[in-house]
């Protein structure tokens, strides 16, 4: 175990955030998937808390599945920051980890010390049980510890594991004693949690999206919707950021809700990055997120006004499929149950086998030459009852990644392409049918027209929380009038329609229907895809090709979703009129303190690259005034105007000869540009560029002054040069003589207050102070005659969980983005030299 030290500043949760890595560590990833276990970082947690309300009465949390503590770390930092305090806080955990348990008790402790620290009475119980089974045997009044007023409580924080549960296990069976239908843990967690909420208790959860649709999770929506009401709804644009220690693949959604009320409104936010610095808001009413005539109770989470667009035109189609004869399944043959019926090539006695792989401009090309895949099964024996018969039919693919543009792909099967008596589907994609035949032509391609639509891939991602479509998913979307469908299908040739005309087609159909006043979602949608891919013609590096940067681009250019590019203008604008364009024309409202990430990390770069030039009527204009504002450059407004005409490409060439790339810019500076380092107050040296060098510059400059203040430089280490720096006769003072041959650590100071030598080792791409190390080290100072304290020093706390089992006892740890930290691991004092008898 290791011990973290809080020097002036650092907070509660970034404390306890080091006993999540080091758990993680330790924990056997084997067993952390069967358990679904995710550990919520802390900027996580701390956003999750800031969702309570603040509380004068006394506070009693439940948090199911604790880990480590960190959600109920944040909560008690928020309610010891509060204006307000309650009187007492009575925490409630649960954890049947025995590891986890050991950092859980670590962190309530430092809990306990908090809040004694802002005068509120805490007590806390760590229950080491199943939460599923104790919470089944509160509800049932059976768990013999529990009495009446420990059932209930005004708070609860959680991130539930994410794991199916099977229809017959043990847990499945105890949930439905209580009448709790509920087929995953995180569903089972959050509705025994409602059921323990007081009445006006508060939830805030993160979990998958997945239960905010479908009928496998409609069950838990009727429970939640009749005992809680959602007040807070965030969500993650960039599902990998989230756990990014951990490997999610679910997209994954906070909300904060309160038992028995129903608000008038609900406040959506979404954050694209790691840090909730780039945030669009919107609040909508209580009827638009769950609508009263919903017999399904979906959930819709949409996120700005033009995915609000979205579903309003999505809303004038009424009918389900059975309402126009349609069936939609699975793909009825699984390869891997029929292998000896399989054939990779067509014979006299087979038929054709669909997969994906046959999916080409949408339509089924069979067979496929050199495919993975066999083209065919033999029509006879357990083959033949999962068969269709040949004819016309729309298939969608089931699976997509999530790099992909499009979630929905559906192709046409058409009987005179594909010749044979019968048909197989395979399990990997989705069929549309009639009563297990195929449709009418114009009726199949008429679907595919509607199921490849703008209009509906962005519908479907606003209800789905996943890169799967399920059977279950085209059910719950609703469909045109079936004339309409066929007169999309007459539309189908020899080629399948373009993108822009499946979309106009669409879109001539909803204004028949009414007269949508609206900014058209799919322009606007087109658009923002457009200008991203002009600003990676122009060489942007990654952090500026997302919609922040392209609605920035917009904005500076006045075009609308309705606008050409060459319709293009020059305005000069600030920051605060870039971001109302976005909001009135594009929809994206972003909060009042995004103006910086937008300046930082947009505008910066648009500047660097010459794109954008900032006050061109007044250059002198002082930095904080007002009116300084940007307008895009005159080379770069000639050439964006040309974007989607033959002269784009020979433009841009000419574009990018003169300008050059700002990503092959910033690679030459970083290239060129050695990193000033000041020694004493006289001298200053030159490191070589790079991640190595940069951290031992945050060694000097914040490092040393907190833990070791006025202390000497002896020595550091560079990339280029091994001896960067070398005080050799001060060392040769301390008994220690080097020679071209001695492994230096990185960094060595001398604290001469204390009399003692600090060997630093910096960890950007080698190992840290572990056991051999500390070893040699030892070695090439065992003359020193101050006293000797290790450290290793990380850049970050990801790049510390790499090396966490291999750190040495008794040495230091400090991190350069939590720089108010110092770990130490074990031994008997914190930052202190172990050769006792050289240094005190």
């Amino acid at each position: 175990m290791f011990h973290v030290s809080n020097i002036n500043e650092g907070s509660l949760s970034d404390r306890v955030d080091f006993y999540r890595l080091d758990a993680s560590r330790k924990l056997n990833p084997k067993i952390r998937s069967e358990k679904g276990q995710f550990m919520t970082p802390a900027f996580v947690a701390r956003f999750m808390a800031s969702l309570f309300k603040e509380s004068e009465n006394s506070v009693r949390l439940l948090d199911p599945g604790a880990g480590i503590g960190t959600l109920t770390s944040a909560f008690v930092e928020k309610i010891c920051s509060d204006a307000t305090h309650p009187e007492t806080i009575n925490i409630v955990a649960y954890e049947s980890d025995t590891l986890l348990t050991e950092y859980l008790n670590l962190t309530l402790t430092t809990c306990r010390q908090e809040c004694e620290s802002a005068d509120i009475k805490f007590s806390d119980e760590i229950l080491q049980k199943d939460f599923v089974k104790a919470g089944v045997e509160i509800m049932n009044d059976t768990l013999p510890f529990m009495n009446q007023d420990h059932q209930r409580f005004s708070h609860a924080i959680i991130n539930p594991p994410y794991k199916k549960i099977r229809s017959n296990s043990e847990h499945r069976r105890r949930l439905r004693s209580v009448g709790i239908e509920a087929g995953n843990l995180y569903t089972a967690f959050l509705s025994l949690t409602i059921h323990l909420l007081e009445p006006e208790g508060e939830l805030v959860a993160i979990v998958p999206r997945s239960f905010c649709n479908g009928p496998y999770f409609k069950p838990f929506r009727k429970l939640f919707v009749e005992k809680m009401a959602i007040t807070r709804l965030h969500v993650f644009e960039a599902r990998n950021e989230t756990f990014k220690d951990d490997e999610v693949l679910q997209e994954n959604v906070i909300f904060h809700a309160v038992k028995g009320m129903r608000p008038a409104s609900v406040l959506i936010s979404t954050s694209s990055g790691s840090d909730f610095d780039t945030m669009t808001v919107r609040r909508v009413n209580y009827e638009k997120i769950i609508r009263p005539d919903d017999s399904d109770l979906v959930i819709h989470v949409v996120t700005s006004e033009m995915d609000q667009n979205v579903l309003d035109r999505m809303s004038l189609f009424k009918n389900k499929l059975e309402d126009i004869d349609v069936e939609v399944s699975t793909g009825p043959v699984v390869d891997f149950r029929l292998k000896k019926y399989l054939r990779n090539n067509p014979q006299s006695d087979t038929v054709p086998l669909i997969y994906p792989m046959h999916i080409f401009n949408h339509f089924i090309i069979w067979p496929k030459k050199g495919g993975r895949k066999p083209n065919a099964i033999l029509n006879e024996g357990d083959a033949q009852k999962w068969l269709l018969p040949n004819g016309y039919y729309t298939v969608v693919r089931r699976l997509s990644s999530k790099e992909e543009p499009r979630r929905i792909v559906a192709a046409v099967y058409d009987l005179k392409k594909v010749s044979g008596k019968a048909v197989g589907f395979e399990n990997h994609l989705n069929i549309f049918h009639s009563k297990r035949k195929g449709l009418s032509p114009e009726l199949a391609k008429g679907l595919a027209v509607f199921l490849n639509s703008t209009l509906v891939d962005e519908y479907f991602r606003q209800f789905s929380g996943h890169t799967q479509v399920n059977a279950s998913d085209l059910k719950m979307i609703k469909y045109p009038p079936r004339e309409v469908l066929k007169r999309l299908g007459s539309t189908v040739g020899k080629i399948f329609p373009s993108q822009d005309i499946i979309d106009e087609l669409i879109n001539t159909e909803i204004q028949k229907l009414t007269k949508m006043t609206s900014s058209d979602p799919v322009k606007a949608k087109k658009k923002i895809k457009e200008a991203i891919t002009i600003l990676k013609a122009l060489g942007f590096p990654k952090p500026q090709q997302n919609e922040r940067s392209a609605l920035t681009l917009l904005a500076m250019l006045n075009i609308r979703p309705e606008c050409s590019w060459d319709e293009a203008l020059v305005p000069l604008m600030g920051i605060t009129p870039i971001m109302y364009f976005c909001r009135d024309e594009y929809g994206k409202e972003y909060a009042p303190n995004t103006r910086e990430t937008i300046r930082r990390q947009t505008i910066h770069q648009f500047v660097d690259a010459g794109l954008a030039i900032p006050n061109p009527d007044q250059p002198d204009r002082p930095i904080n005034s007002p009116k300084w504002c940007y307008q895009i450059s005159p080379e770069a407004y000639a050439l964006i105007r040309t974007y989607g005409t033959p002269e784009w490409k020979n433009k841009l060439s000419v574009y990018l000869d003169k300008k050059g790339s700002l990503s092959k810019r910033y690679a030459r500076e970083r290239k060129m540009q050695m990193i000033p380092v000041k020694i004493g107050e006289n001298q200053e040296i030159q490191l070589s560029p790079g991640k190595h060098s940069k951290l031992i510059k945050a060694i000097l400059y914040e490092f040393a002054p907190r833990y070791a203040p006025d202390s000497n430089v002896v020595y550091i280490g560079d990339t280029a040069d091994k001896w960067g720096y070398f005080d050799q006769e001060l060392l040769k003072t301390l008994g220690v003589e080097v020679d071209a041959h001695g492994k230096m650590p990185d960094v060595v100071l001398y604290y001469e207050e204390k009399n003692w030598i600090l060997l630093i080792e910096a960890v950007t791409s080698h190992g840290p102070v572990d056991s051999k190390r500390h070893d040699e080290l030892t070695t090439l100072f065992k003359d020193c005659k101050s006293g000797i304290i290790y450290v290793t020093a990380f850049p970050s706390r990801s790049e510390m969980a790499k090396y966490l089992g291999d750190i040495s006892w008794e040495t230091e740890v400090w991190i350069a983005d939590a720089p108010t930290h110092l770990i130490h691991f074990d031994g008997e004092r914190f930052l202190g030299p172990y050769n006792l008898e050289k240094g005190k």
